[in-house]
């Protein structure tokens, strides 16, 4: 005698409603996880134009006094050196914010390819830290460690790009005239590039988020440094199309060194 099995009806239906049900709560999550992860972008791409319009606004606002200042006031040639020398400098720094908004662009697509070609890294580091240099306090604050004579095969302007945010960055965020130490030497078989600075340091947390495009610590309205978010993305990003690494790590007693490690570097 043969018993045949009758489906619990029932049953199947109440297997097929938890199915459901699961597939359901899974598309919401993902859903919502989509949604936070666009609200933080555009949360980001908010703060980078006000940022940006910032940086903008304010050396063109100084350029513009300097010279209506020349152009009303009858200044001495010494004066009027001082005001256009200081007007170049914030040409300078309007040029820069443009070469690295451009850059970014540039890297976004996937296609493009750097330039690469041999150049003597040490003198490229020399002459930026020169530039960089504040000469307000009673001495030179940025302290460097170069070895010379350094050959790099790389796209020269991008790893000049490298070296000014890094630096920069440095000179930014440490308290007034305190010392940044910048070295480049040869280790084995690699060629290590690093800037160190006695700031407030990064948080553990935030070392994953720095690198990524748009990323500032705080709130644009409230934050009192200069940037646009892009720097260290430009950083990351050209050294991976140079098969080149960056680490951050906290320096002692406080601050923070970013480590740049070229490997199977052949001079």
């Amino acid at each position: 005698m043969f018993i045949k099995h009758v489906p619990d009806r029932k049953g199947m239906i109440i297997g097929e409603g938890l199915i459901f049900i699961a597939i359901f709560v899974l598309a919401v999550i993902k859903l919502k996880k989509h949604l936070e992860r666009e609200r933080y972008y555009q949360q980001q791409q908010q703060n980078f134009l006000l940022s940006v319009t910032h940086e903008l606004k304010s050396p063109l606002a100084s350029v513009k006094l300097y010279l209506q200042t020349i152009l009303k006031r009858d200044l001495d040639r010494e004066q009027q050196k001082t005001f256009l020398s200081n007007s170049l400098k914030d040409i300078e720094r309007l040029d820069y914010l443009v070469e690295n908004v451009l850059l970014a662009t540039k890297l976004e697509n996937r296609t493009f390819i750097l330039p690469k070609e041999d150049f003597d890294f040490s003198e490229l580091i020399e002459e930026i830290l020169d530039r960089l240099q504040k000469n307000a306090c009673k001495s030179e604050i940025i302290r460097p460690q170069i070895e010379p004579g350094i050959v790099l095969h790389a796209d020269k302007f991008a790893i000049t790009n490298v070296v000014t945010n890094l630096v920069e960055n440095a000179v930014k965020y440490s308290p007034p005239c305190a010392n940044v130490e910048v070295s480049l030497k040869k280790n084995h078989n690699n060629l290590v590039f690093s800037v160190a600075d006695h700031g407030a340091g990064i948080q553990d947390e935030e070392k994953r988020l720095i690198f990524n495009k748009f990323y500032r610590v705080g709130n644009e309205s409230t934050r009192k440094t200069k940037g646009t978010g892009l720097g260290l993305y430009i950083v990351k990003t050209v050294l991976q199309k140079h098969d080149a690494t960056i680490r951050v790590m906290d320096n002692k007693p406080s601050g923070s060194i970013f480590e740049v490690t070229f490997e199977n570097y052949a001079s």
